[in-house]
């Protein structure tokens, strides 16, 4: 079995990773749950973060994303040579980072147009709604149907879309295909190869790593809020052992 640290990850403010996490450490409370984690990203690469469950996947990229728990106690996060640490989450966001939720957290009472739209009241140079629309072919259909009465697999399309409507420089997908029937789960990895094909830098959290792996170029597995593996995608999949100690699979 191979194990990698990311401990000789160098200090973000230097590197020349397009994104950069340094020493990373977050409570909720006096839970202490990502404990010095450290990563690098070059534009255009996707990363799987993966473990079991409580590893503290979720957390990490929620303290990423600047949102309010868990609290962010230590450590330094940069986008493109700006300090996110230092940004509440709707500067970050503003500084091109966008999270889609598991929940998705669509707006009731507005079309699926409209939650493109509010997307895009704050200066954008991010995607047009017909382009949306060209990616999600479904959402286009159902433009004007209130986005919380769209199946999860549309749901999770409209969040996605409502990402790419911003100036977008890294997304954040937290289980992209929790909840989805099989069938829509194939449809939004269609999707996400085409947003990796176009080169968008993206973070990965997921619950069925074997689709995440197959869609990534690294990996970054997590264990009990500390990174145990830092790695090529490929060397996940062709390693069972690593698989069966820290993903039971």
């Amino acid at each position: 079995m191979k194990e990698k640290s990311s401990m000789n990850a160098t200090h973000a403010s230097t590197s020349p990773a397009f994104f950069s996490v340094w020493d990373l450490h977050a409570y909720y409370g006096e839970s202490y749950i990502v404990q010095g984690v450290s990563l690098n990203i070059h534009e255009g690469e996707i990363l799987a973060l993966l473990g079991r469950n409580g590893a503290g996947k979720t957390s990490t990229l929620r303290a990423i994303a600047r949102v309010d728990s868990p609290e962010l106690r230590e450590g330094e996060i940069w986008l493109d040579h700006q300090p996110l640490h230092t940004m509440k989450a709707y500067q970050a966001a503003r500084a091109g980072l966008s999270l889609v939720p598991e929940d998705r957290r669509i707006i009731p009472g507005l079309s699926v147009e409209e939650n493109l739209k509010l997307a895009q009241l704050s200066p954008s140079k991010g995607w047009s709604i017909d382009r949306i629309f060209e990616l999600f072919p479904r959402l286009g259909e159902r433009r004007h149907q209130e986005g919380i009465t769209l199946s999860g697999g549309e749901q999770q399309m409209l969040a996605i879309g409502r990402a790419l409507a911003r100036d977008i420089k890294l997304l954040l997908l937290d289980e992209p295909y929790e909840g989805l029937a099989p069938i829509i789960v194939k449809e939004i990895e269609r999707t996400l190869r085409e947003i990796k094909a176009l080169g968008i830098t993206t973070i990965i959290v997921e619950q069925n790593a074997i689709a995440a792996l197959k869609l990534a170029d690294r990996a970054v597995i997590l264990d009990m809020g500390q990174i145990v593996f830092d790695g090529l995608a490929s060397e996940v999949l062709e390693d069972e052992e690593l698989r069966q100690t820290y993903l039971a699979i």
